[in-house]
């Protein structure tokens, strides 16, 4: 078994088609860089192709390990961030609502609705996170994974509906153009505290943003909240000071800047629920781990790899040779399995065992999706350009493909790997 032979070093990795030949060394870069025209474009990208390749002779067990270890070193620190967030915005919330109430200025209710929301979002989303911990898997057998999701787009759209009351407001302030032009200085220190703590909360956030999906989210709310404070505050006194338009046309500009970057994240939480493609490394790091988990893994048929909400479901179709005994065949691809499901963000994988490749390894709806694709011949042509040949790093596959329905708006290859010579 390649996968599970003893690893110690980098050096003595398992390495059946010679990947490691194609890492280029720290200095042959430096010079890449600065000998060519378009050398920070060609580092950027042999940079990429070596962590694709160092990832790619990592054991699974590894993946796992590492994963582990990061989630365990970080938890504290994810755990500060998150009540830190919670305190922070329970606290903003109440003052804000006081300087929007206090001053009536548009920019500043917006400001304010948005610190409301920002607060219920965390309970929403903590609520919604403890209800997929405790779901029934005799009524819900998949889980509660995508819970979160449906919630993150229930939240969007509540989201997007206050804040569409705030634009017809402001329009209707610009059209009758009567508003108070008091400057509130109170309302404004309020809000100017709120930033300060904002800005804090982002630069702690900003290191761990890649350790948690949570702490991810977080840092994103407190960098928009960094925009909307600042720019509300500037066009309230604006709007007191200078021209009486600026506070209305503030609050309609936030609350249109809100709605925007609510239906981006809806429309990627759409995305996710609908079966999304995994990104390509990661379906490029399931291809090779099963070509190199057994020998008696002949060939590749169909590998998948697609969004079941935030974690991925992932499919392989193995071949093997006919006369293999059934409890050798079952044995291998369970290990396989079990192995696949224990990388990060895999929430469920399927191995199937087959010993000829004559079949269309899909489901009948999929497979006439695939035909009438290739009658388009600018379709066709566009996918046969990506899957006329794989190569990782001088390392050459033949294929042929498919079209994948559940991965994303354009025609997605999924390689036919032939077997290993």
């Amino acid at each position: 078994d390649i996968e599970l032979m003893p690893q110690t070093r980098d050096e003595h990795r398992p390495d059946p088609y010679r990947f490691r030949s194609g890492l280029m060394p720290d200095d042959e870069l430096s010079q890449l860089r600065r000998r060519h025209k378009a050398g920070r474009g060609l580092e950027k990208f042999h940079r990429k192709q070596n962590e694709l390749i160092v990832s790619l002779l990592k054991s699974m067990d590894e993946h796992t390990e590492e994963a582990r270890a990061d989630e365990e070193a970080s938890r504290f620190a994810i755990r500060i961030a998150v009540w830190a967030s919670l305190i922070a915005n329970f606290s903003l919330c109440v003052l804000q609502l006081y300087a929007a109430i206090s001053s009536l200025s548009l920019s500043l209710i917006a400001t304010g609705i948005d610190a409301v929301f920002d607060f219920g979002s965390n309970m929403f989303l903590y609520f919604m996170h403890k209800q997929a911990m405790r779901m029934d898997v005799n009524k819900w057998p998949v889980g509660g994974a995508r819970l979160e999701t449906i919630g993150n787009i229930i939240y969007g759209a509540l989201m997007t509906s206050v804040n569409l009351v705030v634009i017809v407001e402001a329009i209707q302030i610009l059209m009758s153009q009567k508003t108070d032009n008091s400057f509130y200085l109170a309302s404004i220190l309020v809000v100017s505290a709120a930033l300060g703590a904002k800005f804090i909360l982002f630069f702690y956030c900003f290191g761990l943003r890649s350790k948690s999906s949570q702490v991810q989210v977080l840092w994103e709310d407190h960098r928009n909240d960094l925009f909307i404070n600042s720019f509300g505050i500037l066009m309230s006194a604006g709007g007191s000071k200078w021209k009486w338009w600026l506070d209305p046309v503030g609050g309609l500009i936030i609350a249109a800047g809100v709605i925007a970057a609510w239906v981006h994240t809806m429309y990627e939480q759409f995305g996710l629920l609908a079966g999304k493609s995994a990104p390509q490394e990661f379906i490029q790091l399931v291809i090779y781990k099963a070509m190199t988990f057994s020998e008696d893994i002949e060939k590749i048929d169909t590998v998948r790899a697609y969004h079941s909400g935030p974690n991925y479901f992932v499919e392989v179709d193995i071949v093997m040779d006919a006369a293999t005994p059934l409890w050798k065949a079952h044995d291998i691809s369970q290990q396989l399995q079990d192995k696949l499901e224990r990388l990060p963000n895999v929430e469920r994988a399927f191995v199937h065992v087959d010993h000829e490749t004559d079949h269309t390894p899909v489901s009948v709806s999929t497979a006439t999706s695939a035909r009438t694709a290739r009658s388009d011949p600018g379709t066709f042509r566009s996918i046969e350009r990506l899957c006329n040949h794989t190569k990782v790093s001088g390392i050459s596959f033949s294929c042929s493909c498919i079209v994948d329905t559940l991965t994303n708006r354009d025609p997605y290859p999924i390689p036919f790997l032939m077997t290993r010579e």
